[in-house]
């Protein structure tokens, strides 16, 4: 049989639902919101269109990275397989589409983000910035001059203004959802506290 893959990009709706089955697998759940945009012909200005709403399942490691990276709001690239649950309630027969992520990402065209990932040095779990000093220049260092522009200011990425039809490119007043375009990164174990 052949399975759907497609690729959403939108909005993180819901929080991010982070659960451990009974055999130890962890598995994170939560609503990506994804807004089409048109183009009025008589005014020719541009509007939001109908808005599509997914629950999206994470599974293992990759559930564990979404929820401890990503939040509400937070502008995502989901990737994955589509897949249709059906249940029984009340006698009549239901269903829903559903999204099985399979990579889930930050949407650094309306979004920054800083990476990080496990050290091989430091051990499993261990986590360091990609371009630090454990990770060189291939993966994000100051190799070429890279990293020495400053950040765009918000709303200025991606030529929001200049591109309002693009799909990656829907700027804070055009998400449809009020979400906001960035959000603070969250707090680490004992910062801040």
């Amino acid at each position: 049989m052949h399975e759907t893959y497609t690729t959403v990009v939108g909005n993180i709706a819901t929080r991010v639902d982070l659960r451990n089955l009974q055999d130890g697998t962890v598995l994170a759940s939560f609503r990506v919101a994804t807004t089409e945009r048109r183009r009025d012909r008589d005014t020719g200005s541009w509007r939001d269109g109908e808005s599509l709403y997914l629950q999206v399942t994470c599974w293992r490691a990759l559930a564990e990275n979404v929820h401890r990276s990503l939040g509400v709001g937070d502008p995502v690239i989901i990737h994955g397989k589509l897949f249709t649950r059906s249940w029984e309630k009340d006698g009549k027969r239901q269903s829903a589409v559903e999204m099985e992520g399979h990579t889930v990402g930050p949407d650094l065209a309306r979004s920054t983000a800083v990476v990080t990932r496990p050290s091989r040095s430091s051990g499993a779990g261990a986590a360091s910035p990609v371009g630090g000093p454990d990770n060189g220049p291939q993966s994000g260092g100051r190799a070429g001059g890279a990293g020495d522009r400053p950040p765009d200011p918000v709303g200025g990425e991606a030529g929001w203004e200049s591109q309002p039809g693009a799909p990656h490119a829907r700027g804070p007043a055009t998400t449809g959802g009020g979400f906001p375009a960035t959000r603070s990164a969250p707090l680490e174990a004992g910062v801040g506290a």
